[in-house]
């Protein structure tokens, strides 16, 4: 029999949310497949078989034993094509569907968009009058926003968890930030550590073609070396941009000008105890940056799609979590600790505190957030909102709303590039 090949790193795998079907959810966060898969209980421990070690006899071997059914070879042979067929493992079917995906991509005039439709209504009047009942609703925010609001942070998270923080974040974007471009600064949930993803291509939403500011992309493309990923794939299939965009849109219309800019995670300054910079490919975007921030202050507005902690069974906890409560008491603390860095402009504390415990909060804002700090030097922020949501019964997510008033200061030896 053929030997099995390796079940892919990149899918994402969390316990079925489906009540009447328990088990193990497989599914493909980069399109390659749109195939869901949920393996039962019994079938979860043979997944250790799809690991680019093992025959197709040792896994029909285990069946048998588990079941003492004599059809095991047949079912052991159905499972590796089932998952094969779809793109779930290292294999040639996996290396066609990815070529074809990212070629398909790479010829597209437009980001079409991935996620209306499913994350949010598919047409614009339906889109409209949700985010309309969200900016209309009571603020009851922490503080109010600073004067001569030029960033802000607001979740990535579902609208369905997030709407409040994100009502928050956006009502403090003043109307006279219309004509600017908006650089919108995401978390890139899939893309290569220390590497920063950049596309030509317009962001497509239902209320239309957000139009990139090409300008801008081909200087970080020429100043930021190879940590910059020019027509990243991943733009295609993230939502931490996505999601600003459709936000700007209704507020300064269909065409707003942005430059989508994917931060992948800074793993070995973690990893390793030194700053994000210490890579020079990192150093060159974030010098890339500053010095836009620097000559082109007038004209851009920030923005930043992130979420902070990721606690609970989904994300590898042992324990099933509740918003506000108990361990995410201990949480919040420490995310208004981080917050407090963020809002000082203080990137060397902000990463100081990412770097205890090897950010065991998971924070998949960290990225985005250190580059804003670097690059704009901001002077102080406010806290607008801060909230816990279970994104599912045993998970929980943190996120806030943040805004950035004044002009940025100039980041030390960048004094004469104004």
């Amino acid at each position: 029999m053929a030997r099995l090949a390796a079940l892919r790193r990149t899918l994402d795998v969390m316990p079925s949310p489906v009540e009447d079907r328990p088990g193990l959810l497989l599914r493909d966060p980069f399109g390659y497949t749109e195939a869901v898969v949920i393996v039962p209980p019994p079938l979860v421990p043979m997944l250790q078989f799809f690991d680019g070690g093992h025959e197709e006899q040792e896994l029909a071997e285990a069946l048998f034993r588990a079941t003492g059914d004599v059809q095991a070879n047949g079912f052991a042979r159905r499972l590796r094509e089932m998952l094969g067929g779809n793109g779930f493992l290292e294999d040639a079917e996996l290396v066609r569907r990815r070529q074809e995906r990212h070629r398909a991509f790479a010829e597209s005039a437009r980001r079409e968009s991935r996620h209306a439709g499913v994350a949010y209504p598919a047409d614009a009047s339906g889109l409209r009058a949700l985010v309309e009942g969200w900016l209309a609703g009571a603020p009851g925010e922490e503080g109010q926003p600073p004067e001569d609001v030029f960033a802000v942070a607001a979740p990535h998270v579902s609208f369905e968890g997030g709407c409040r923080c994100y009502a928050s974040a956006y009502r403090a974007l003043p109307a006279r930030a219309a004509g600017r471009t908006f650089v919108v600064l995401g978390t890139s949930h899939y893309g290569a550590p220390e590497r920063f993803g950049l596309t030509r291509k317009a962001y497509e939403t239902p209320f239309g073609a957000a139009s990139t500011d090409g300008e801008l992309v081909e200087q970080l493309v020429r100043r930021g070396g190879d940590a910059v990923v020019l027509e990243d794939y991943c733009h295609a299939v993230e939502h931490s941009i996505e999601f600003q965009v459709v936000l700007l849109q209704h507020l300064f219309g269909s065409g707003v000008r942005v430059l989508p800019v994917l931060c992948g995670p800074f793993v070995r300054a973690v990893r390793d105890g030194g700053r994000p910079e210490d890579d020079p490919g990192v150093a060159r975007v974030l010098d890339a940056l500053g010095e836009m921030a620097a000559r082109e202050s007038g004209r851009l507005a920030w923005v930043l799609g992130i979420d902070m902690a990721h606690v609970g069974r989904r994300y590898g906890g042992s324990q099933a979590v509740r918003a506000g409560v108990g361990p995410l008491l201990e949480v919040e603390r420490r995310d208004r600790d981080r917050i407090a860095a963020v809002l000082d402009g203080d990137a060397d504390g902000f990463w100081e505190k990412v770097r205890e415990r090897e950010d065991d909060l998971n924070w998949c804002g960290v990225s985005p957030l250190y580059a804003f700090l670097r690059a704009t030097a901001p002077g102080k922020g406010t806290l607008l909102r801060y909230e816990q949501w279970n994104i599912d019964p045993a998970s929980v997510v943190s996120f806030a709303a943040l805004a950035f008033g004044g002009r940025p200061a100039v980041p030390a030896g960048r004094e004469g590039e104004r």
